[in-house]
């Protein structure tokens, strides 16, 4: 299935077009530092709203009432894909997500499954009722992890600082690791097909552990399902939006394993990325999230220099370096908003 164009200031960034003003958008954009939100998270855990349509739906739409971005990006979790897979995964107090069956041996990468994408059917549910509240007004972003960030969690069972256990599987059995990138590969990209079909317009591939490998590590372990993942959501007619955190040292290499955006982290000048890319690719963020606490006349500077890094070459689509963080003040988080649209050249 192709999709339909859209018109959107957002999707023309994502193509290189020209717009009137910078694109804006947030990665966590719905969160924990919207009052909002922690109002529906005292009643709800992540996986409760996740799973429930309604719920997804009015966390999504909660920042574009309030911020006036130029895209949403639907509410949900990038581990959702390894429950349909057959691992059990929660959310502790204070830990973040935990893998109860974590993956560690070639009986766990067998027991696998790769069939049951289908019961991800709620993420599209929830992108149906978000692209019907917007009503053309802006396009909905899907979303999945990269297959490296995704094999993480699941062999460490969780968030990691060393990343010891997978790459122990990684170097030292090359097969098994093919055939668990394989068959991650083979859930995310129906997952993310199934959310094109919902109504998104465009898919953003998150490798958030990526910064754990060095370059030579990444082009062998890596990047090779990272293409094979892209290629297939590129097959919808969508653009995808690539974004690695840490990944600075090897961005080139980065690129090769494609997307039509380019995220950048806060570790590099935009401008620098933007050069080493040869200008192939949009570019996407990339403000310090912890900008956002800097006095007004201070953050006004960081996002102008920003601005004035990317010119006036069309494809530059203004985010931050990383997700909100919960304490960010949200006026400040508006402010900028107003700072992007309002810059001049």
């Amino acid at each position: 299935m192709r999709v339909a164009p859209m018109t959107s200031r957002f999707l023309d960034a994502c193509r290189r077009r020209p717009t009137d003003v910078r694109p804006v958008w947030f990665m966590r954009q719905a969160g924990r530092y919207l009052k909002q939100y922690r109002q529906i998270r005292d009643k709800h855990g992540i996986l409760e709203i996740c799973k429930r349509p309604d719920l997804a739906a009015t966390v999504t739409l909660q920042p574009m009432e309030l911020l006036d971005v130029d895209a949403a990006i639907i509410f949900a979790d990038l581990l959702l894909p390894v429950e349909p897979m057959g691992l059990k995964l929660r959310y502790a107090a204070r830990e973040g997500p935990v893998i109860d069956n974590p993956v560690r041996t070639s009986e766990d990468v067998d027991s696998l499954s790769t069939a049951n994408t289908d019961d991800l059917g709620y993420v599209g549910q929830a992108i149906q009722h978000v692209v019907r509240a917007l009503a053309g007004q802006a396009p909905v972003i899907g979303f999945v992890g990269a297959p490296f960030t995704m094999a993480s969690y699941m062999i460490e069972g969780g968030a990691s600082r060393n990343f010891i256990r997978t790459k122990k599987l990684m170097y030292s059995d090359e097969t098994l690791w093919r055939r668990l990138m394989g068959k991650i590969v083979d859930v995310l990209a129906p997952f993310a097909q199934l959310q094109v079909t919902a109504g998104a317009r465009a898919i953003q591939v998150f490798d958030s552990w990526v910064g754990a490998l060095g370059s030579d590590d990444y082009v062998r372990f890596a990047a090779p399902y990272s293409r094979a993942l892209i290629e297939r959501i590129r097959s919808t007619g969508v653009p995808v939006i690539h974004f690695g955190t840490g990944a600075s040292g090897f961005f080139k290499e980065l690129h090769a394993a494609g997307g039509d955006v380019m995220g950048v982290d806060w570790r590099i000048n935009i401008d620098q990325a933007w050069v080493d890319i040869s200008y192939r690719s949009a570019i996407q963020g990339n403000l310090d999230p912890v900008a956002l606490f800097a006095p007004l006349p201070e953050l006004r500077a960081k996002v102008n220099e920003l601005l004035k890094r990317t010119g006036s070459r069309p494809g530059h689509i203004f985010n931050l370096g990383h997700g909100i963080l919960p304490e960010t003040p949200v006026e400040n988080v508006k402010a900028v908003v107003e700072m992007v649209r309002e810059f001049k050249l």
